[in-house]
């Protein structure tokens, strides 16, 4: 079995669409959800869903071991970042190569990068009067939005379009082709291990 941890920083929408794709799989599990807010509501669904959960703490996270060593005391092989709004560290990203998976609600490299989550992302898109919009799954690095591409979706972005609108139009990509790719990673990379 392989386990995922979820690292999240708000209500969870896209996290639950994860644990529930992954509910009753043969060699797939959420084995954890961890937030760096302790009243996310990504908690919340942790709880209702009966899967662990674990508070980050800001000081252990980016000058101790960045819950390396925690993560791997959970056996867990896989991190999938759902609206997780820190930088990942150094520590983390070399103890799981290839390993860390995020989503980013614009097609980046534009609308990337420090302060561009949520409603900043969908403002700076209609602001610039862009056409289309959509998501952008990818490996993470040691930068901000940066790392390897591994699927982009578009969506349009009409003149009637608020930041609002623009978001579920965003959400509706996100919730369905997210667990998708995750699962479709794993499959391949335990083809590659040969497990």
């Amino acid at each position: 079995m392989v386990h995922i941890a979820i690292f999240a920083s708000g209500t969870g929408s896209n996290a639950l669409k994860i644990i529930d794709h992954f509910r009753n799989h043969s060699s797939i599990s959420i084995a954890l959800v961890a937030s760096n807010k302790p009243g996310a509501g990504v908690l919340d669904i942790a709880e209702r869903k009966n899967i662990p959960s674990l508070i980050i703490e800001k000081e252990r996270f980016f000058r101790g071991d960045g819950y390396v060593s925690e993560l791997k005391r959970r056996n867990i092989q896989w991190i999938i970042l759902a609206g997780f709004l820190w930088k990942i560290p150094t520590s983390l990203i070399q103890a799981f190569p290839g390993k860390i998976i995020n989503i980013h609600p614009a097609l980046l490299p534009k609308y990337g990068g420090k302060g561009m989550y949520g409603h900043f992302v969908h403002e700076a898109v209609i602001e610039a009067k862009e056409k289309e919009s959509g998501i952008t799954i990818h490996y993470v690095d040691e930068e901000f939005d940066h790392g390897k591409h591994i699927l982009q979706l578009t969506c349009p972005v009409e003149d009637t379009d608020t930041p609002e609108t623009l978001a579920k139009k965003i959400q509706v990509l996100e919730h369905k082709h997210y667990p998708e790719v995750i699962a479709r990673l794993i499959n391949e990379n335990l083809k590659i291990e040969g497990i």
